[in-house]
């Protein structure tokens, strides 16, 4: 009997059949042969696979669905990749998850990363099917593709390999994944990233490496990696879950998280997959050719994106299609897909009018087990404030008066935050607070409510232009954000490293593009996907320049690629999302009721799930504190465990534990903040929104906008 029904699947586009599947099924299955994966015994004596069980499987139908328009030599070569991949996952699965032999699978997967070579190097002799495969996958793949192409699989793929040991650990803890932990680990331990650079070898077209790291091709490949896991968790369930004891699947994750039933938690699933699937649509038709004529993408490397784009589709389409079919799930009652499936989900992402009245949103307790420290020098950097914030021009422009930027007490946050700077490093602490919280109120006021996505764009894109990386001419600033920035960069950046003073920009520029992007947003009538709007609010919340500020401290004693590594991945972004959830929590009233914005964590759940404020507030504080249960963990066994296990030396030992330690106090910092600041209260919101005699003052203009005639009580 199934553990539950099957939902209707939102599938968009028809899948096609490649003509070559017959001959692609007896390639496949004389080179799994070939390679020892039939009849392969496991650790308990078992076959691993058969000849019947892999023609049950049938992977040559998967990519033959998945990849309609190859040849016949593209098609065997890809399904021999996807032999390889679900042989690994099989054997995996009987070698070291059912035996918890955690030592054993880091040895077998550290000696299979050595069959992934690259120029000049040579691989060891083959030991197992698994190292036999990928040698010979390894060499017919390469040489048809770039150089940037082959880094971006070879990540890919020592993801899918190397992430089976999160896997394998909370399976040995009995520990079941958070949901924002569990769809971005997903990526990492999934195959479906690994699935979308296969793509561009099959349709022969790769994405221009100079905008395959750009915002809108991370969302399609995200997107597209997303409902593909997701989809599989759906049909995979009843193996992986009741027949397997696996833990890693979205299904079981939303059942335990809120305690609901199994169906409930599939069409909770569903749901999800659907609005990927739609975010992914968004994207490929608004952020993409945008993308293209901003970059000037030449002709033919447009037909290249698009032939991506498409191949995506129809892997979609298509591996729906095979889970349908495939004996290796549960699909009994399976629908192949039609059009229009699933529309009616569009409306969760449509916004009903703004402004509308909420009331103040009681709140409830939180999880803190950090102490907030408190710099001495506090009341210094206090009666410092509001001095420079005059002199940028912010209590001037209609956004902020000085009364309120008094009340908003971004000095205490920067004394909680940083508790040990010095009074110098205080004072520039406190001004990039105030900087960026001066920018996250201008961008709404001045593009969101005219929904002016284009004027916010070129303000945006115009502050790179007062970050020089070698002493370039900036232009004259024209509005507080711009003069502001000209006096942060040239204290911060000035000491750096060229390398570090672009990784520092870059930090920058993901947080005022991610305040364009909120009024994007906004001119579409739009609330965002929830992964997207996670994914994006660690931006918007200025995270990244937080953490960039803190990497300054560290200097170059921590590798940068050290920051790759999973525990530090997830150390970091647990820390992001409970910081700003907490702010979508205190600030709740102030941005729906009185600045009329969807991008707040407790209505992307209300729209979303369809429950109400309440239970959106409730489900918005667990994930919060979820995500400070997992970041204890990490601090407290995971990171003294990758420390031995990288053999990391005690000076880079002591830097990544006070980074730890710095996100704790960061954490602590925030939410003190947020409770004793006077910028969310009910009082402190009516004041400032209470209609007041004509004492207009001028909004600067900025770039591609009008001037704005609002009142001194402004937001």
């Amino acid at each position: 009997m199934q553990a539950f029904t099957l939902p209707e699947f939102y599938v968009p586009y028809p899948a096609r059949m490649n003509p070559h599947l017959e001959a692609a099924r007896a390639h496949s299955m004389a080179w799994a042969r070939e390679m020892g994966m039939l009849d392969s015994p496991s650790p308990s004596g078992d076959v691993v696979w058969t000849e019947q069980a892999l023609a049950k499987m049938d992977y040559a139908l998967l990519c033959a669905h998945t990849h309609p328009d190859c040849d016949g030599s593209s098609l065997d070569l890809v399904t021999d990749w996807y032999v390889w991949v679900f042989f690994f996952d099989d054997d995996f699965l009987a070698q070291f998850k059912y035996t918890r032999n955690t030592e054993g699978a880091k040895a077998y997967l550290d000696r299979l990363e050595l069959f992934m070579t690259g120029p000049g190097e040579r691989s060891p002799e083959p030991r197992n099917p698994a190292e036999a495969g990928l040698e010979n996958l390894w060499a017919r793949t390469i040489p048809a593709m770039s150089e940037a192409w082959r880094r971006r699989f070879v990540t890919s793929t020592h993801n899918l390999m190397v992430e089976s040991l999160w896997e394998l650990d909370n399976i040995d803890r009995g520990r079941i994944a958070n949901p924002i932990e569990y769809v971005q680990m997903r990526r990492r331990v999934g195959g479906a990233p690994w699935s979308a650079n296969l793509i561009e070898f099959a349709v022969g077209a790769e994405v221009p490496d100079r905008i395959a790291a750009t915002r809108p091709m991370e969302v399609l490949r995200d997107t597209f990696a997303d409902a593909v896991h997701l989809r599989n968790d759906l049909f995979s369930y009843q193996r992986e879950v009741r027949e397997e004891g696996e833990n890693s699947n979205a299904v079981l994750v939303f059942e335990k998280f809120l305690d609901c039933p199994t169906q409930e938690a599939a069409e909770l699933t569903n749901d999800l997959l659907t609005s990927r699937l739609q975010q992914f649509e968004n994207t490929a038709l608004v952020e993409v050719p945008a993308l293209l004529a901003e970059r000037d993408v030449s002709l033919s490397e447009q037909i290249a994106v698009g032939l991506y784009v498409k191949g995506l589709q129809d892997w979609q389409s298509g591996g729906h299609e095979w889970h349908t079919r495939s004996s290796r799930y549960m699909n009994e009652g399976a629908d192949s897909g039609a059009d229009g499936l699933g529309l009616g989900r569009r409306v969760r992402q449509q916004a009903p009018p703004p402004f509308a009245k909420t009331g103040h949103l009681p709140l409830p307790e939180f999880r803190m087990p950090y102490p907030v420290r408190t710099s001495p020098h506090l009341a210094a950097a206090r009666e410092y404030a509001p001095g420079w914030a005059r002199e940028m021009g912010m209590l001037e422009s209609g956004v902020w008066d000085e009364r309120r930027f008094r009340g908003i007490d971004l000095a205490h946050c920067a004394a909680m935050i940083d508790p040990d700077a010095d009074l110098d490093g205080l004072k520039l602490s406190t001004d990039w607070l105030t900087w960026g919280t001066y920018g996250d109120d201008y961008f709404p006021l001045v593009f969101g409510a005219k929904r002016d996505a284009v004027a916010a764009k070129l303000c945006s894109d115009r502050l790179s232009l007062f970050m020089p990386l070698e002493g370039e001419p900036v232009p004259k600033p024209s509005n507080p954000i711009e003069v502001g920035l000209v006096d942060l960069w040239g204290r911060t950046a000035g000491p750096l490293s060229p390398h570090a003073r672009a990784g520092f920009r870059l930090a920058v520029e993901s947080m005022t593009a991610s305040w364009a992007w909120e009024v994007g947003n906004q001119a579409q009538n739009r609330v965002p996907d929830p992964v997207d709007y996670v994914e994006m609010r660690r931006r918007t919340f200025g995270s990244d320049l937080t953490k960039s500020l803190a990497l300054l401290e560290l200097g170059d004693v921590v590798p940068a690629e050290l920051f790759g590594n999973r525990v530090l991945f997830e150390l970091d972004t647990a820390a992001q999302d409970y910081a700003a959830f907490s702010n979508d929590l205190f600030s709740y009233q102030k941005e729906i009721e009185y600045e009329g914005e969807v991008h707040n964590l407790v209505y992307v759940a209300e729209r979303f799930l369809e429950v109400d404020r309440i239970e959106a507030r409730d489900i918005a504080a667990r994930l919060m504190n979820a995500r400070m249960t997992q970041f204890e963990q990490l601090a407290d066994e995971d990171l003294p465990r990758m420390c031995d296990d990288l053999g990391l030396g005690d000076d880079v030992r002591a830097a990544v534990t006070g980074y730890a330690d710095h996100l704790k106090d960061w954490m602590a910092g925030i939410l003190e903040w947020h409770r004793k600041c006077v910028r969310y209260t009910p009082e402190e919101l009516a004041r400032v929104h209470a209609p007041e005699p004509p004492a207009f003052s001028l909004v600067p203009s900025g770039i591609g906008m009008s001037a704005w005639r609002i009142g001194s009580g402004a937001r």
